[in-house]
């Protein structure tokens, strides 16, 4: 097999393992790696609407609404009607969820330590281009995209770590 038809099988045991070793660490919360992403995406876009919040951080709109079902069973988000749209919801993460996002993105920290060990600052940046370039490429061809949402969109980015170390 070459290199070019390993890669999605690549893409594919990179993200089950790494989504492995981030939900073995956070079984302390216990959130999934979804559920970790739509609260950290939340925290840091508060006030957008469930539409959005699930194009954002890439989540099925249905299992979305189980998510935020869940973080608001434990009081962690809360949904309000919208005035502009007594359909939609706007989102809020509650006080509470303040430190186990905090938590969420230590364990973010400490997975992606593990899973870049010998991995260059030169070489991060160039893996992060690439795999930027690669989803832009892919969403441009799915046809349910409504909206584009860059890979880095400013709420996938912790709001005090904006750049890659």
């Amino acid at each position: 097999m070459d290199r070019h038809q390993h890669l999605g099988f690549l893409l594919d045991d990179v993200a089950r393992f790494y989504t492995r070793r981030f939900e073995a660490r956070a079984r302390e919360l216990p959130l999934t790696l979804a559920q970790c992403k739509a609260l950290a995406v939340l925290a840091n876009c508060e006030g957008v609407s469930q539409s959005r919040l699930a194009q954002i951080s890439e989540v099925d709109p249905a299992r979305l609404v189980r998510i935020l079902d869940r973080l608001e069973a434990v009081g962690w988000a809360d949904r309000r009607s919208d005035p502009q749209d007594r359909r939609a919801h706007i989102l809020a993460i509650a006080e509470s969820a303040k430190p186990i996002v905090e938590r969420v993105w230590a364990i973010v920290r400490e997975t992606s330590a593990e899973a870049l060990k010998g991995v260059t600052s030169d070489e991060l940046h160039l893996l992060l281009d690439v795999l930027e370039r690669v989803h832009a490429n892919l969403l441009a061809l799915d046809a349910l995209a409504p909206e584009p949402v860059p890979a880095l969109h400013p709420c996938l980015r912790r709001k005090s770590q904006r750049t890659v170390r």
